[in-house]
């Protein structure tokens, strides 16, 4: 997504089995992004470190969950997971992000799993 693009969600919903996060956005973009691809990309210094460089390649959350949603101003989502991961904060252009780059980043993340013999878990 370009920084000058603000797309705004219009909805959000968490499936009954707490393992997909539903989000419209007002330019008619919808995605269901999977707790697991939300938890290995989170943006938290955690997974994202301080720099490129410094990204961790999680492995083992491919049955995670999302235990709550708590929304951060009128800017973004605090998403707790079920290993009790919280600490990113997923701002709205970040989950428009992750929804349009979905199929790149899973594919990247699927190669990064292989690449260091790591498994989804």
């Amino acid at each position: 997504m370009t920084q000058d693009t603000e797309a705004w969600p219009t909805e959000i919903r968490l499936s009954k089995d707490k393992n997909v996060l539903q989000i419209s956005f007002d330019d008619g973009q919808m995605f269901d992004l999977m707790a697991e691809y939300l938890r290995v990309n989170s943006p938290s210094a955690e997974v994202q470190g301080h720099g490129p460089d410094q990204r961790k390649t999680i492995a083992g959350k491919r049955d995670i969950t999302i235990s709550e949603l708590e929304q951060i101003g009128n800017y973004a989502v605090k998403i707790r997971f079920a290993d009790g991961h919280d600490t990113g904060l997923f701002s709205w252009s970040y989950l428009y992000e992750l929804g349009q780059t979905y199929e790149a980043r899973w594919a990247m993340y699927l190669e990064e799993l292989q690449a260091k013999g790591l498994a989804r878990g």
